[in-house]
């Protein structure tokens, strides 16, 4: 997944290959002399895409393996909502 920028002019004239890229995920920035005024970017990538743009950018790590959700650590078992025990906690802990 990329990011292209291309003058108007070059747009018009190779349309069908841009659209052709935006359709595999690429984002083509449009110019006019020299000025960015609009873009084509892709519908809904997906999960995969989106983490792959992540991870080609620097912004974070992926093997590449389907995510595995984990249960919570964590279990209320009182009847009060979790919301009520952070409030409590914090009337507690508050500095006299």
């Amino acid at each position: 997944m990329a990011t292209l920028q291309v003058g108007i002019g070059e747009l018009k004239l190779h349309l069908n290959e841009y659209l052709r890229r935006v359709k595999i995920g690429d984002t083509i920035i449009i110019t006019r002399h020299g000025k960015m005024i609009g873009q084509i970017v892709p519908i809904n990538p997906t999960l995969e895409k989106r983490l792959k743009s992540l991870v080609d950018s620097g912004v974070a790590e992926w093997d590449g393996q389907k995510y595995q959700p984990q249960k919570s650590a964590a279990r209320n078992r009182s009847r009060k909502q979790l919301s009520d025990l952070v409030i409590e906690d914090r009337e507690a802990n508050q500095p006299s």
